[in-house]
């Protein structure tokens, strides 16, 4: 009896052992990967009218952040889909709907950038501020980005359904 209660014993120790030490491995390889915080890149060809559509005024880019760490790639990317997003969003605008009128809108909640066309808008970037997250929306005649903490929402629509591209920013 005595020599089986032994036996269970140094099974569970090394069990232990064995778990804790995978655990500390996968934490370690996945600390720095899929839950870093977001990143954008800057703005270096601000449009002439910082303030359009009563957005706040665009903080100037001292400088470019580095590059990402290879294991960065790993992150999932944001679907074109209407379902909800919690990355960040970059996408490339089309050339056949790129104007070169990029405009940057800062809330309480995060900076959202589009590229406003003629006919159409693509967003840039997404990021949220600190403490806040966001999830984003497309279809083919609107974007939406809604920045959430706690009880606190701002949402930025930009719709070009019925004519060229409209941002709106709500606070609710």
């Amino acid at each position: 009896m005595r020599r089986g209660l032994v036996h269970v014993l140094a099974w569970l120790l090394a069990t232990g052992a064995a778990v804790t030490l995978s655990w500390w491995g996968v934490h370690t390889v996945m600390a720095g990967t899929a839950y870093d915080p977001p990143r954008a890149l800057p703005i270096t060809a601000a449009d002439d009218d910082p303030t359009a559509q009563g957005s706040k005024p665009l903080a100037p880019a001292t400088s470019r952040p580095p590059s990402p760490s290879p294991t960065a790639s790993r992150r999932p990317s944001a679907t074109p889909a209407p379902t909800p997003s919690r990355t960040p969003t970059a996408t490339p605008a089309p050339s056949a709907t790129a104007s070169g009128e990029v405009k940057a809108y800062d809330t309480d909640g995060g900076r959202a950038v589009f590229d406003l066309g003629d006919t159409s808008a693509t967003l840039v970037s997404a990021t949220p501020g600190t403490g806040w997250s966001m999830q984003v929306w497309k279809t083919e005649s609107w974007i939406r980005i809604e920045f959430s903490r706690s009880t606190d929402r701002v949402s930025v629509f930009c719709t070009w359904h019925d004519g060229p591209p409209h941002v709106q920013v709500e606070t609710y």
